[in-house]
């Protein structure tokens, strides 16, 4: 059930009143939050619920060994136990036909023809999810960080949780399980806020993103037939529909769980305002990176055993990043671009201030925060090239069009700039992606929603009014255009 649509606004109403009626009953109030969780995501396959149940089953269990046990063999063997059960649910379905390719692909170099098909294996969606929320369960019991819990409905109700079920945020246990045992009231505050997410939400995935991805997946589907400015602008348009694709649905899900009285965490935060990698890092993808960073990077030495042990790490972790987004060869490389320019960053951070000193910049003067910012921008971007690419070879393409065929005059010529995109769809895709930048900025300097507070009840509505009707004017609809989201796939 995708958020953009009409079964989810005719879902969520229906659950959003029950949930308020049974709100003081935490048992029928979990039941209630468990079986709409299941709809929600059997709404796609039912038969990938299995999944989910099996996988909450053996984590509710495993847990609950492991915080019984003091023998450290025999807690680290259950551990294995739900590692090889999760990840195995995982590499199945996601890596097996990528690992039969680079078989193939390796006895190719060798001149070895090999005759295996691929398995034809449907990916479940929202698995890499939910996968590492589990995890992150039974690896912090193991680590004495978190007690299990006695009850499995509160648990099952967790894992499934449908707002942030399929595509994050990525929720720790230690955060979001208490909060279905905790009583609510009613909060009109908390609902309306909740309310206005999901909007802002909605504006940035259907006005934005899937406006952007008429003229992006008309680039990037047929390589050969572009050139140079065609790429740089759908490579740029792209930074933009993957952004506005996934803080959108990370915004509706917020919002979603808000107005239940949930509070999950932070996802994104203005992450293309950044003025280097490694601020962006802190901005994109929140609660991906924290779990890296806590289950990954800290347990392999993180940047405690030398500096050649720390640049090994971060580039381990970025490579595992790119695999988690995707089985190729692409989103390898995509992580390992950042991973490289992270240990860029660290190497010259101590001598950023003679660098500043040589250039004669200040580092606080606002012109060359835009100027790192602008640098940092085009290297995400460049990025994003292989992120984006069906293939290794269109990515090399395109780099290629990019830095050898552009020709700044074809950015004057209609054809160049409205490819799969009429000319007044391209005129309000810039206008949206400008406000939505201005929202940001002036979120940042203070609440969007505690500047709405204090103006008139007028002024007030009538922004509602407007932001509602911008949705209904200018979104993308109708089953032909509607797109998925971006994160699904992963």
């Amino acid at each position: 059930m995708l958020f953009n649509s009409l079964d989810f606004a005719v879902f969520f109403p229906i659950v959003f009143v029950l949930f308020w009626i049974l709100a003081k009953n935490i048992k029928l109030r979990n039941i209630l939050l468990l079986t709409s969780s299941y709809i929600f995501y059997g709404w796609w396959d039912w038969r990938f619920l299995f999944l989910i149940g099996i996988s909450s089953l053996v984590d509710f269990y495993i847990g609950q060994k492991i915080d019984r046990s003091d023998n450290l063999k025999v807690r680290k063997k259950y551990l294995l136990v739900s590692l090889f059960i999760n990840l195995g649910f995982l590499i199945y379905f996601k890596y097996s036909n990528f690992f039969i390719e680079t078989f193939v692909d390796s006895f190719r170099l060798f001149g070895k023809e090999l005759e295996v098909s691929t398995l034809n294996i449907i990916l479940p969606v929202g698995i890499s999810f939910y996968t590492f929320q589990t995890l992150s369960y039974t690896i912090d019991i193991y680590r004495r960080n978190l007690k299990p819990t006695k009850d499995w409905l509160a648990f099952f109700a967790f894992v499934s949780f449908f707002p942030q079920l399929v595509a994050g945020p990525i929720e720790r246990a230690s955060h979001l399980l208490p909060q279905f045992f905790k009583k609510y009231r009613f909060n009109y505050r908390l609902v309306k806020s909740g309310l206005l997410l999901i909007l802002f939400g909605l504006f940035k995935k259907m006005v934005i993103a899937d406006r952007a991805a008429f003229y992006v997946n008309e680039v990037y589907n047929n390589t050969e037939l572009y050139e140079g400015v065609s790429y740089s602008i759908a490579t740029i348009l792209f930074a933009f529909q993957i952004y506005c694709d996934f803080s959108g649905y990370s915004d509706i899900a917020i919002g979603t769980a808000r107005t239940m009285g949930f509070d999950l965490m932070k996802n994104f935060d203005s992450p293309y305002f950044s003025k280097s990698l490694t601020e962006f890092w802190r901005r994109w993808h929140i609660s991906l990176s924290t779990f890296f960073r806590d289950y990954v990077y800290i347990p392999l030495g993180g940047s405690k055993k030398g500096n050649y042990r720390t640049y090994t790490n971060i580039l381990i972790v970025f490579i595992v990043s790119g695999l988690w987004h995707g089985a190729a060869m692409t989103f390898i490389i995509w992580g390992a671009i950042h991973g490289i320019i992270l240990i860029i960053e660290k190497l010259i951070a101590n001598k950023k201030t003679k660098i500043f000193e040589i250039l004669n910049l200040s580092k606080n003067n606002l012109s060359n925060h835009i100027f790192f910012g602008l640098i940092t921008f085009s290297i995400v971007c460049l990025a994003w090239i292989f992120f984006r690419s069906n293939s290794l070879p269109d990515a090399f393409i395109i780099l290629n069009g990019i830095f050898t065929n552009f020709n700044i005059s074809e950015i004057f010529l209609k054809e160049t700039y409205l490819i799969g995109i009429k000319q007044n769809e391209f005129q309000i895709l810039l206008l949206a992606i400008v406000v939505m930048c201005f929202i940001e900025i002036r979120h940042k300097k203070k609440s969007i929603i505690t500047f709405l507070d204090h103006q008139s009840v007028i002024f007030r509505w009538g922004c509602y009014f407007i932001s509602i009707m911008s949705i209904i004017i200018f979104g993308i609809y109708g089953p032909r255009n509607i797109q998925e989201f971006i994160y699904f796939q992963f």
